[in-house]
C-alpha cells in the first residue's frame, strides 16, 4: 500500500509541473470551486494517509536515511505546490525546487522500502 500511495504521488508531483507549464502557455486561470479544491482536497487526504503510513513504518523499520521531518516537510511543501501548480503567476523557480524537493524524499523512500523488501525476501 505504501509503495502504491508512494507512487501516486510521484505522477502527481510530475503532474503538477505539466499543469502549471500548460496554464502559462494557454495563459488560462482555473475555477477554484470545481477545479482547484476538489483536486487539492483529494491528494490532501491522500497525503495524510501516506504521511500516516510512513510514520508508521519509519517507527517500525526505524531507517538510517528517512525521518519523520522529512515526511511531514514534504506533505506541507506538496500541499502547497498542488494548489499553485494551477495558478501561472506560480514563481516558476520555487515551484520546480519545490517538486524536486518533494521528489527526491519520494524517491528515497522507495529506494528504502525496495532495499528493504528485498533483504527480507
Amino acid at each position: 500500500m505504501l509503495q502504491i500511495l508512494t507512487g501516486e504521488l510521484l505522477e502527481e508531483c510530475k503532474e503538477c509541473w505539466h499543469r502549471f507549464l500548460e496554464m502559462r502557455e494557454t495563459d488560462t486561470s482555473p475555477d477554484f470551486f470545481n477545479a482547484v479544491k476538489p483536486h487539492a482536497d483529494l491528494y490532501h487526504t491522500k497525503l495524510l494517509t501516506w504521511q500516516t503510513e510512513v510514520e508508521a513504518w519509519i517507527d517500525a523499520n526505524k531507517p538510517k536515511h528517512m525521518h519523520k521531518i522529512q515526511v511531514q516537510n514534504a506533505v506541507e511543501a506538496m500541499d502547497q505546490f498542488i494548489v499553485q501548480s494551477f495558478y501561472q503567476k506560480t514563481s516558476k523557480k520555487r515551484l520546480f525546487q519545490s517538486i524536486q524537493s518533494v521528489t527526491y524524499t519520494l524517491e528515497t523512500l522507495q529506494r528504502i522500502i525496495q532495499k528493504d523488501e528485498s533483504t527480507n525476501e
